[in-house]
């Protein structure tokens, strides 16, 4: 399978610090990795509602935002989490995704754990922290979610910035995003697992 990248944009603005970063390291992919950029603030998503314990779940139709990323999601081999860091964590947007990948596991015909077992799911961040611990609960949130569907995590490129264009100014940060897709990402494992 020719490797296939989603970035997904969770951002509430567009050409934000997130997305200048997700672009910059975007630009070192071979011309042959095919890209697909999708904004969640021009695909919103309705509220999710959790029926894990029903028994109607049922594939979204492909010609919603529901149904497009869903489509989207399945046919990437790399899934790029382009969240800001909003109050430590990602952006609603962002979660407001991840909590439909808990509907998609249920979906019948779908296979989505499966399906998704061996792929990589990465994040670029922009955060107006220097310190960027503070980020340690968004890289979680990515880290174990790819470690629960058996994914590969490539890790998160973080950036300093607040205003829009700072980015540009965080000269090892856009070093780091020239090769932050060149390494092979290992097996998620979650925190309490024993190599």
């Amino acid at each position: 399978m020719n490797r296939r990248f989603l970035f997904v944009l969770g951002s509430a603005r567009t050409d934000g610090n997130t997305e200048l970063l997700a672009r910059t390291a975007a630009e070192q992919l071979p011309a042959d990795v095919e890209q697909q950029w999708i904004s969640l603030a021009e695909h919103p998503l309705p509220d999710f509602v959790d029926m894990r314990h029903d028994s109607d779940h049922v594939r979204p139709p492909a010609d919603s935002h529901t149904g497009e990323l869903l489509e989207a999601t399945l046919a990437a081999t790399d899934i790029v989490i382009a969240s800001p860091l909003y109050w430590y964590s990602v952006s609603g947007l962002t979660k407001r995704y991840l909590d439909y990948w808990s509907g998609w596991l249920r979906t019948p015909e779908l296979d989505f754990k499966a399906t998704m077992a061996g792929r990589t799911l990465w994040g670029v961040a922009a955060l107006a922290d220097r310190e960027p611990s503070v980020a340690d609960p968004l890289v979680g949130t990515l880290n174990n979610s790819a470690a629960y569907l058996r994914m590969r995590f490539g890790g998160v490129l973080l950036g300093n910035g607040s205003a829009r264009g700072d980015i540009r100014k965080d000269t090892e940060a856009l070093a780091r995003a020239k090769t932050f897709f060149a390494h092979e990402a290992p097996l998620a494992r979650l925190p309490y697992e024993v190599s």
